[in-house]
Order: structure tokens, then sequence, then C-alpha cells
């Protein structure tokens, strides 16, 4: 689900006019509009593979990048309409009685659609336009089983689907269901279905002459894949069921069906039988030779023993599955009688504790054998030598102790060897020498404290190498220079013993995870010049130092992805240079709420130019600004997760034209400040970005403060007339864009002359020349009507009149000194750009004056843009809070204190607060006089 909030989700507020006009002017220019809306998540798996670790959404299809999934639909229409139109996968969970036609359409590039619904009825046209849809499920998570209509020829426009599936659903009101040509994979799982003979019924075009109206066909019907699995009342087959059907897979797993029934089911042809937890009891041996099968799957079963009878007629088979059947023994000629098996899963049974082959196993075409989880402690001489083309042996999860070459002969060709998670303490030279084609060795989860390169010895191209022990790891050399992969897994530390040279020159992916990771090595210096993906777990951020007694890591120049996940307090030590093609961020659980010191992203991220994706899990940074993503011109996906008490500084409004694509707020719990108040608005209406996660966030107002405070609804409870997204988005860029709109309605085309002077003015500031006579007057005077008598009455006489009586300064003001006639935008523009200081005289009625409002954008825009030519002073005549400007106006971080003037209460006050203001414009007008 999304927590993007949508407008409707917040209390509508009073929206300024110049920022409506400004959102207004960024629709025209066609900039886009972030694809938020309640309760969806989109997301680009091309980005970061393992998204869904962070935040939820439906499994994909391999290859598939542009998802989205959204829950609690009740509004079809109005979900998908938020929506990107060049989705690849959509999913939708909800209440929708009624799929309409063409309710779809607007996704002409989607290929997998999962539809969690409820009870629906489709209407004919639903999936109209949808010609690249490759993969359609119907899916309800509780079983059995929810009513579905489904029109005859709704499946008529997906010409190239693939993959159809209906789980939790009845199709008891559904007949005649014409099936695409394309369509290789048909699932019903969780179904009321009692017999196979309804299947007639409900695809007649899968079974010959099933229906007088079925569209005949010169061919049989073919399907990859029939998966009629986990139905518990599928009990019965019935004659002729699946007549002329053509088979390659079918899956009956879970279901009471006998299997012997399928004999009479007129089924044409079967490759695959799938048959985990029916409780079978023997091998099917009659079904296996009737169709000749070359895999079956009878795990989860209670086949105890095997005779020698039951083989005779399995002689077809290339892959047998006897996963978790509680066998004991083989028969002796097991498989001599299976001569064309290729890979055997034997995998949790009770072969052990000694293995022991029966005689006579000989077999020249076994691929893959999988003894895995089966009570072995020991091989012994020769186990495996009467299996010469043996390529894959799964040993992990057994007892064994001691592993000589002898208990390997033969495994001349073995290329995958895993002995993970046994009691292995000791390894002697040699025991791989009869393994010269190997590329992949586990050792994980042993009891190996000291582990040599020598140990390595024999094969000629070890590429993959796993390594784990339970509390400490030493690695020496020599190392083997063919490594591609090298993960190391040890509880307390992992030390690398190095020698000068290069012993890691090709490795391309390394894993640790360790507390600490130690190097000793004569120049301190280990380089891996191509490392692509480091994953780093639970290590000292001093593996990033760039001191040479610390740092393990002082160049990475090739690496892409980098996931660091620590167990330790703080980032201090952690130091990410050397990283010039880093693409991929993820780092976290740093515990850094006990640190001494938040982290400094600024600092963190400094060096990072090709970022794209940054993920941020627990780093306690405090305060998100601006600054962070100084250099991250490239940064496509921004996930935040797990972070407590996270201010949003206003700054980064100025950022939200580069924001990345995809922002993820997941367990966040934010500041409850109005500074943050922006962040709304943004998430629906910034350009081309989608937010996740803020509308069910929480604040919190201290560090005391359990209350869980939605944060959308303290913003618009306690910061009123700040939800839109105010001028400064990009400073002087969008500040000329309000200008020429507003200048464009005029009937005449004055805003010509007001473009010359800004761009007189930056030639000026450019050239670097003299101002003065630039300056016509001392101070322009922004003021609103409302204001007006005070200003004639009190200000402009202590400021205007000469001395002593005055302080003789020439002053602009709108009312008296615009020409009649003239356009008071370009006067306005004019005047300000011509005097040394402007003066804003602000009130509640001024703040909700749309002149005065540009006046001080104006003025803002001269003090941003032309640093050191104008002063601006702000002269507050009723206390107002400045959150309310800095968050509307942008000025916090450019006024000093002493450019904020407050009108004072108390009469005996005024004095104090005349010669201020008198001191503070004498002082400015001498310096831009200076």
């Amino acid at each position: 689900m999304t927590f993007a909030p949508s407008l409707e989700a917040v209390p509508r507020m009073e929206r300024p006019l110049l920022s409506s006009t400004l959102l207004s002017l960024l629709m025209s220019l066609g900039l886009g509009w972030a694809w938020s809306t309640p309760d969806c998540t989109i997301a680009d798996s091309s980005l970061l593979s393992n998204i869904s670790y962070y935040i939820p959404f439906c499994s994909l299809a391999p290859g598939l990048h542009l998802f989205a999934s959204c829950s609690n639909v009740s509004d079809l229409a109005q979900t998908l309409t938020a929506l990107p139109r060049r989705l690849d996968a959509l999913c939708l969970q909800g209440t929708v009685p009624v799929l309409p036609a063409d309710a779809f359409g607007q996704f002409p590039t989607l290929q997998l659609l999962k539809l969690h619904l409820g009870t629906v009825r489709i209407t004919s046209g639903a999936f109209q336009g949808l010609d690249q849809l490759q993969y359609l499920f119907f899916e309800h998570p509780s079983p059995c089983c929810l009513s579905l209509l489904f029109p005859p020829d709704a499946l008529k426009p997906l010409i190239f689907l693939n993959s159809l599936s209906f789980q939790g659903y009845c199709l008891n009101s559904s007949q005649n269901i014409q099936l695409p040509l394309s369509l290789s994979r048909l699932t019903l799982r969780h179904s009321c279905l009692t017999d196979l003979q309804e299947l007639q019924g409900l695809f007649p075009s899968l079974v010959l002459g099933s229906s007088p109206t079925a569209i005949s066909s010169p061919w049989p019907a073919f399907l990859e894949v029939l998966d009629l699995s986990a139905n518990p009342q599928l009990s019965r087959v019935g004659v002729k069921a699946l007549h002329g059907l053509q088979l390659h897979s079918l899956r009956l797993d879970g279901t009471p069906l006998s299997v012997s029934e399928l004999l009479g089911s007129g089924l044409l042809h079967l490759n695959s039988l799938s048959l985990v937890g029916t409780g079978t009891e023997k091998l099917p041996g009659n079904v296996t030779a009737y169709f000749e099968l070359s895999a079956l799957d009878l795990g989860r079963n209670q086949i105890q023993n095997i005779g020698d009878e039951d083989l005779s007629s399995c002689r077809s088979l290339e892959r047998l599955s006897l996963h978790a059947n509680g066998l004991h023994s083989l028969p002796t000629r097991f498989l001599s009688a299976l001569p064309q098996l290729q890979r055997l899963n034997l995998s949790m049974n009770k072969l052990g504790p000694t293995l022991v082959l029966p005689e006579g196993l000989v077999s020249s075409s076994l691929r893959v054998l999988d003894l895995s989880h089966n009570e072995l402690s020991a091989l012994p001489s020769g186990a495996f030598s009467s299996l010469p083309q043996l390529k894959e042996l799964w040993l992990g999860g057994n007892n064994i102790s001691n592993l000589s070459s002898e208990a390997l002969e033969g495994l001349r060709w073995l290329k995958t060897l895993d002995l993970s998670w046994n009691q292995i303490k000791v390894l002697k030279p040699g025991w791989l020498s009869s393994l010269p084609a190997l590329i992949s060795l586990n050792l994980l989860g042993t009891h190996i404290e000291n582990f040599s390169g020598l140990l390595l010895q024999g094969p000629k191209k070890l590429t993959h190498l796993w390594l784990g022990s339970p509390d400490i790891l030493e690695l020496y050399p020599p190392w083997t220079l063919t490594l591609l992969s090298l993960e190391v897994w040890a509880h307390t530390y992992v030390e690398f013993r190095v020698p000068q040279g290069e012993p890691f020159l090709f490795l391309e992916n390394l894993t640790l995870q360790a507390s600490y990771v130690l190097l000793q090595s004569s120049n301190n210096t280990v380089h891996f010049p191509s490392l692509r993906h480091l994953t780093l777990r639970g290590c000292s951020p001093i593996i990033f130092s760039t001191h040479k007694s610390q740092g393990f890591f002082p160049q990475l120049p090739s690496l892409e992805h980098l996931h660091f996940w620590s167990n330790h307090e703080g980032t201090e030590g952690l130091q990410l240079f050397g990283l010039p093609r880093l693409r991929v961020l993820e780092l976290g659980g740093l515990d850094c709420l006990s640190a001494s010191r938040p982290t400094d992203l600024e600092v963190l991220l400094e060096n990072l130019p090709q970022l794209e994706v940054l993920a941020l899990s627990n780093l306690n940074f405090g305060n998100l600004s601006i600054s962070s993503f100084r250099g991250l011109g490239l940064l496509r996906l921004l996930l935040l997760n797990s972070e407590w008490a996270l201010g949003l500084d206003s700054s980064l409004q100025e950022f939200i034209p580069q924001m990345p694509q995809y922002v993820y707020f997941s367990d966040v719990i934010f500041i409850c400040q109005c500074e943050s108040s922006w962040v709304g608005p943004w998430a629906t209406q910034a350009p081309n970005t989608f937010v996740y996660g803020l509308e069910k966030s929480i604040c919190m107002a201290n560090a005391s403060d359990y209350f869980k405070t939605p944060l959308l609804s303290f913003l618009s409870g306690n910061c009123p007339d700040n939800l839109e997204l105010q001028s400064f988005l990009t400073s002087f860029t969008l500040v000329l864009l309000l200008i020429i709109f507003a200048l464009l309605g005029c009937p005449k085309w004055p805003w010509l002359h007001h473009v010359w002077t800004l761009f007189h003015a930056w030639l000026w500031k450019v050239g670097g020349w003299n101002h003065r006579s630039q300056y016509h007057y001392d101070v322009f005077i922004s003021y609103c009507s409302q204001d007006q008598d005070w200003v004639l009455a009190e200000l402009i006489p202590a400021l205007e009149k000469p001395l002593p009586a005055g302080e003789g300064l020439r002053l602009c003001l709108p009312e008296r000194d615009f020409g009649v006639g003239q356009d008071r935008m370009e006067a306005m523009a004019a005047s300000i750009d011509s005097s040394k200081a402007t003066l804003c005289v602000l009130s509640r009625q001024a703040l909700g004056s749309p002149w005065c409002n540009l006046e001080l954008r104006l003025a803002t825009y001269h003090l941003v843009a032309k640093p050191g030519t104008t002063r601006l002073l702000l002269l507050f005549l009723e206390p107002i809070d400045r959150w309310q400007l800095r968050s509307y106006h942008r000025l916090a971080r450019w006024l000093q204190k002493e450019d904020y003037l407050d009108l004072p209460r108390k009469s005996a006050d005024l004095e104090a607060f005349w010669d201020q203001l008198r001191r503070t414009l004498r002082k400015t007008v001498q310096d831009r006089e200076d």
C-alpha cells in the first residue's frame, strides 16, 4: 500500500493566489504530476531489486520492472486514473463488484495483472486494449471459495496471454470460457472442483468434442502446465475428462485424487506429474509407465520403503523427488533400474548416520544428487565413485565432521559441492584433488576457524566460494585468482592475511558478515579492482576508514552496489571515498540512536556522483536538508526506513524540481513542526515524483511525546496557510516565470521592458560595475491598503522629513510615486531595482494581499540573486509567527536578526524603535553608497 496523500486526504486549506498561479504555470509547461494515490505503491524493481524488503508489493514475473500495487480499492476508475500509463505490472486488492468494459485500456504496455477483488463479475471487453498482457491472476487469500462470473469471450483480446490463474474462486457460474491459443499455463487452486469432468464445461477448448458450440481445432489442445493443487474436494477424474489434452506438467499437490484414475481420463500426453503431500505410500508405477513420465515429484508423502518391483515401471524417469518421505534405505537395484535418471532429490529423509549405498549403484546419467538433511555423519571412501557424470552434490544440513579426498573420488566432472551446516572442523590439503572441474563450493555454517588457500588446490576454475564459522574465521593465503564471488561469515571477526600482490584481481561479488573484519597485510592495502557488488553485514564502519591501519577498502573503482548493514553504534569512521561508479547504496542498522552525534549525510554522500538509489535505515540523521543531496544529480530513488524523530527542513523545497523519481518513507516517525508543512502538497503535486509513506506517518512533538499524532493531521490543524508549495522552488527561475505569467494577461506587452531590466541587472552583476548610478530611491516601501493610514501618518514623516525631524531619505511609495497610467507591475519591478533597500510593512492583511506578496517575492529575488546590491527589512505591525514567513517566503536563511523589526505595543518603547529603524536604514544607505 502507499501512504502518499491526495488532496482529498488532507483538509483543504486556503491557497494563496500566487501559489495557485505558480502550480498552474508548471502544469502549462507540461512538467507532469506525481503518481501519488492513496493506498498504492509504485516502484521500479530495476533500480532496487530487493525493494520488497522495505515496502510491500505483489510478486513479479522476471523481466518486469515498473509496477503498481494498490490495496483497499473500491472505486476502480479513481484508483487507476492516478497511476502512470507505462506500467509493466499491476496488482489490485479490494472490493470491486463489477469489472467494467475497457477497465484497463489506459495501460497498453501491461504484461502482468493480479486481481484480489473479492466476489466480482467480469464484463465482456473488460480486458480490451491489453494486447501485451502475458500473466492474468484472480486470487483470493482465504481458501475456497468466492464466486467469479466470467463471460465466455472475456479473454478474447488477450492474444499473447501465457499464464491464467484462479485461486480461491469458484467458477461454477461460468461456462464455455474461450482460452487464447497462446495460453500455456492454467491454474485452479483452492477452488470448488470435485471432478475433473467439470473442466469440460469451464474450458471446452481443452477437451476434444466436449461442447457442440466449441470451435473445433485440427490440433489437440496443449498446455505447458495444468495446476490443480490445493483442491481438497477434487477426488474424481471421470471417463475421458481430459480427452485429447496434451500436458507437459500436471500438478495435483494436496488433493485426495486417486492418481490411477488418470489412466481413463483420455489424457493424450503427460511428461511431468507432481503429487506432493497427497498421502501416497508407494511409487505410482502404472501411471509412470502408461504416460512414460520423465519427471515425478513425490515429496512430503509416506513412501518409507521402495521395493525392486516398484522400480520396474519407472525406467522412463529423468527427474525423481522423494523429498521428506522418511526413507531409511534404497533398494539394491535403485539406480540401475532407472537408467535415464538425471536428477534425484532424497533430501530430508533418514539415510544416515552412515551413507550406505546399495551394491550395484551405478549410473552414467545422474547429474544432480541431493542428500541434504539426512542425518549423515560419515561418507565412506569412494561413496560416489559409481556416479562419474555427477555435476551437483548437495550434502548440507548433515552431521559430517570428517571429509577425505577418498570420499569424493570419481567425481571428476563435479561442478557444485554443498557441505554447508555440517560439523566439519578441519580439512586437509588435497581434499579437493579429485574435483578438477569444481566451480562452486559452499562451506557456510561449518566449524572451520582457520582456512588456508592451500585447501582450494585441485579445482582449476573455482569461481564461487562460501565460508562460515560460528565464532571466528582466519583466512590465509595463497588465494586462487579465479574467484569471482566470495562470501564469508563469522560471529565475532574475520581476519584476512594477505601478502603483497593482487589476490582478488577478478573478484566481482564480495559478502562479509562479522562484527569486525581485520586485515594483516605486508603493505596494508588490498585492492579489489573488479569488485562490483559488496555486501557487509554487522561490520564496524571503520572498515571504510581512510586510515591505513584500519581501513579495508581504500579504493573500489568498479563498485556499483554497496549494501552495508552494521550492528555498531554510529557512523564514525565511515568514509565513502573512492567509489566513482557507485549506483546503489543501502546503508542501515548502525544503531545511531545511542550514538554521540547524528549521522552527517552531507559528509557521507559528498563523493558519490553516480548514485541512483539511496536506501537509508535507522541512521538517526535527525534533519534532512538540501545540503544532504548536493552532487546527487542522478538520484532516482530515495528510501528512508526506520527513522525516529526525522525533521524535513524547508530548504528541501529548493530540491523539489530535482527530487528523485521515487521517494519512500517506511516506518518513519517525524518531528511535529510546521517547517514541514510543505510535504503534503509536495507528495501530490511535485513534478515527476512518487511519494510513499506520508498518509499514515506519525509525528512527535518532543522526545517524551509518545502519542501517535498523524503527521498530516498535525500540519493541517496547527499550520494554517502553509500547505501549498511556496515561491522559491527553484529561486530565480520560477520567480521569473511567475512574473512573465502575470504580465502575459495584460492587454499590452510591457513585460518585454521588464525582462530587459532583469537582463540589464544581471549584466551589471556579471561585469562587476558600480551600482551607484542606478539607485533613484533610498527605500522602497511595501504595504497594503489596510495599513496605509499608519504608513502615511507615522512612518513617512519619521523617514522622509529632513533632519533633525526625520532622516531625510528618498522614499518610493507605490500610491504616490508610480506614474499615472503606468503599468503597476513594471513600475514595481523598476522601483525595487532602483532602490537601495526595501522595507516591507507586514501585517496579517499584508500577507493576504497579492500585491504585497509579489513585492515581497521580488525583493527576495533581489536579495538572493544580487547579494550586496540591496537589503530587505521586515517591519511587523503585529505579532506574526516567524515560521509563517519562513515557510511562506523562504527568507529565514537570508535575513539576519537585525533585519526583523517589531512595532512595540507600549508607547514608552516607540522612541527606541524609531531610533533603531533610522539607524538601520542610515547604515544601509551608507553601505550602498560605498
